[in-house]
């Protein structure tokens, strides 16, 4: 019971925790003709100035590992938008109570929510061609969010989502 109990635990934790990242791309672009990238002057991330940094240097030491270099002039042009929502809490305690006689049976279920909403926030960064003014790639990503953390929380876990986004590019 124990080892059962703790397995449970266990994939909780664990789950909480992941970022979920969707991606979607031109079949059609060959992405080794891009070495360059900007972001777009104009940006509304809906992320915080220091937040938007951080992630910025995540993404700017990210791209430079894969070879991709930071110019004036890009080849792509890269776009970030930032979302942070509720997300529907569907931690449920059950609470059943039943009895029966002679092969009649009766019983009341009650679930109990635990816990309140918890906060997601969703990140979405777009690749756009600069000579063909086209959309080139695109990742959503879903991860927990807490208003509450410290700076230092804040610049690893967004650098853990760069990470995870930036882990199948470029697509093959």
């Amino acid at each position: 019971m124990r080892i059962f109990l703790f397995s449970i635990i266990l994939i909780v934790l664990t789950s909480c925790g992941a970022a979920k990242v969707d991606y979607d791309y031109d079949s059609q672009t060959d992405f080794t003709s891009y070495a360059t990238y900007n972001y777009f002057n104009d940006m509304e991330t809906g992320l915080s100035e220091l937040d938007e940094k951080r992630l910025m240097e995540a993404m700017d030491a990210t791209l430079g590992e894969k070879g991709y270099m930071f110019a004036e002039e890009p080849d792509v042009f890269i776009n970030i938008k930032s979302t942070v929502f509720k997300s529907q809490q569907g931690n449920n305690v059950g609470v059943g109570l039943g009895g029966g006689n002679r092969g009649i049976g009766g019983g009341v279920s009650i679930g109990i929510p635990v816990g309140g909403p918890k906060l997601t926030r969703e990140l979405q960064i777009d690749f756009v061609d600069s000579n063909k003014d086209m959309l080139i790639w695109q990742a959503i990503s879903e991860s927990p969010f807490r208003e509450g953390d410290t700076p230092a929380e804040k610049a690893e876990k967004l650098q853990a989502v760069v990470d995870k986004i930036f882990s199948n590019y470029p697509p093959e």
